[in-house]
């Protein structure tokens, strides 16, 4: 069941995990090599909308898109994903028609007539690896690892996320699935 890390893998935090960046989380991850790792948490919507923490980007105004809290590195820097249904030149492709990026033209196009399915997430900060850190997270149990879903990414409701992957991985792990999800933690 466990996969392999790589771009495309969702990391679950383990129910053990305690770390308050990540306890409860599920990464997204983005990149990963012998440089480290780089991913995005995906279910943790900030109280701010995309459209304040991007104000030069006037496609965004009067939207309504929610802000995610990506990790605890570069708090300040913004990330974006897409879903798109055709390839993006310039964007850093993760997996299924997923990309990373921050390219304004991409956004301008989803506004403009979004093809079925083309959606957006912005993120501030993100999380990341040294080299060998997540492997050594991995040896101590801190997460599990599936495949990523981009329905889950960019369509299910963030708070059922963590609990819905527990009780989807069965055993043991269905016990923690029905814990209250940390209010502190978004």
């Amino acid at each position: 069941m466990a996969q392999a890390l790589g771009k495309g893998i969702f990391l679950i935090a383990a129910p053990s995990l305690r770390d308050p960046n990540f306890r409860q989380t599920v990464v997204l991850l983005c990149e990963h090599g012998p440089e480290g790792a780089l991913g995005v948490v995906v279910n943790r919507p900030t109280a701010m909308l995309a459209s304040e923490a991007l104000p030069q980007v006037p496609v965004l105004e009067g939207q309504r898109h929610v802000l995610f809290s990506g990790g605890p590195v570069q708090p300040n820097h913004v990330l974006i994903l897409y879903r798109l249904s055709q390839e993006a030149a310039g964007q850093h492709h993760v997996f299924d028609g997923v990309y990373l990026g921050g390219d304004i033209g991409a956004l301008e196009r989803i506004f403009a007539g979004p093809s079925q399915g083309e959606l957006f997430r912005a993120y501030v900060g993100y999380s990341g690896w040294g080299p060998g850190q997540l492997e050594n997270e991995m040896k101590t149990g801190s997460w599990i690892t599936l495949p990523a879903d981009p329905a889950v990414v960019f369509e299910k409701d963030p708070a059922s996320i963590w609990p819905d992957i527990l009780r989807s991985l069965g055993g043991p792990y269905r016990l923690y699935a029905d814990m209250p999800i940390d209010p502190t933690q978004n």
